[in-house]
């Protein structure tokens, strides 16, 4: 039985006839989940309220917002605009385009990372030893009209309800941007007038059923190489942050967000703001469905540390050298989700 599931291109087609993880999804024993050491209980990342954002409480929000961003590089957000329809009619379309059948999903298929709408599994099977647990549909979406024709047009309603999603994210994202510029006492404009013309893709995560989910990984810890993310998830857990030495569990809250720091982020912020390892882990009896918002630089924007936040004699030097977001993007890729930092490879110190 496992030679004729593994000789399908997708994890999800493998995992309904398989009663244990194939050999290539298999971890090494010393880089496994160690599921019964992972911190369960207690509020583990700080939720901030947008409601208050453009009210007289704005300055105590921005605060939060500096706290959250230096101390765990993650954080949830509530009343943040987006309406709760747009949100359920993106994970039910997400749902359906998963559910349907092997030959209609992988119309998409494509290993080509360059491709700009692509269904895939694990991370880059080109480069890769040991698979992980995950099916995922890429989209590029900013500028929408570029990109919305090559999307999937089945089911239906798709190409509508993911574009209405992609744009009340963004709105939601340039929100963030300037409240986190403001907390790191730049113009509320400077962040986002770092990135050029702007880039936004997205990821529809899906992650079967495992067998055996102490073995393998949805995805391995990593850390995202773009400027921030803005992760939508269903209500089973999988999501990990590693913070104080330890993984902990971030469990899914209804109708909020969970906002990370990226690698660009922490390099405009010059240390401030760091990029945080976080992994999605399995588990043996619920599928689970998780959207990223990936918002970054385009690709020919120059990323670099604000002169504003650059001050030799208070000891605060450029910590990186100005580089291209292509540049930056392309080391990533080939490192595999290495857990050693891609930004070191930028530091002033080895230029």
């Amino acid at each position: 039985m496992e030679a004729s599931a593994t000789s399908k291109l997708l994890v999800s087609d493998i995992a309904s006839s398989v009663d244990h993880v194939p050999s290539n999804y298999v971890r090494p024993i010393s880089d496994r989940p160690n599921l019964s050491e992972v911190e369960t209980s207690g509020d583990s990342i700080p939720l901030i309220d947008l409601q208050e954002l453009n009210g007289p409480n704005r300055v105590d929000i921005i605060l939060q917002f500096s706290h959250a961003c230096s101390s765990y590089g993650f954080f949830q957000i509530k009343n943040h605009g987006v309406p709760e329809k747009t949100i359920q009619r993106m994970m039910t379309v997400a749902r359906e385009f998963f559910r349907q059948p092997e030959s209609e999903r992988v119309k998409h298929y494509s290993a080509d990372p360059k491709k700009t709408t692509r269904l895939s599994t694990s991370f880059n099977v080109g480069t890769e030893k040991v698979s992980n647990w995950r099916d995922f549909l890429r989209l590029h979406c900013f500028p929408i009209q570029d990109f919305i024709d090559e999307w999937p047009s089945n089911p239906v309603s798709f190409r509508d309800i993911t574009a209405e999603y992609a744009t009340s994210v963004r709105a939601l994202v340039l929100t963030l941007l300037e409240a986190i510029s403001e907390s790191l006492g730049v113009e509320k404009d400077r962040v986002s007038n770092t990135l050029g013309k702007h880039g936004q893709h997205m990821a529809l995560n899906y992650y079967p059923p495992c067998p055996q989910p102490d073995l393998t990984f949805g995805l391995p810890c990593h850390k995202d190489p773009n400027l921030i993310t803005v992760l939508l998830q269903d209500e089973v857990s999988g999501l990990q942050v590693f913070k104080d030495g330890k993984w902990v569990a971030v469990h899914p809250v209804p109708n909020t967000f969970i906002v990370n720091i990226g690698d660009q982020m922490q390099v405009i912020s010059n240390d401030k703001y760091k990029s945080v390892l976080h992994r999605a882990v399995v588990n043996n009896d619920k599928e689970r469905i998780s959207i990223p918002t990936f918002y970054c630089p385009s690709a020919d924007a120059v990323v670099g540390p604000p002169q504003e936040l650059i001050n030799e004699e208070e000891g605060s030097p450029a910590v990186y050298r100005s580089f291209t977001y292509a540049e930056y993007y392309e080391k990533f890729w080939d490192r595999a989700l290495a857990t050693e930092s891609c930004l070191d490879l930028f530091k002033v110190s080895n230029s």
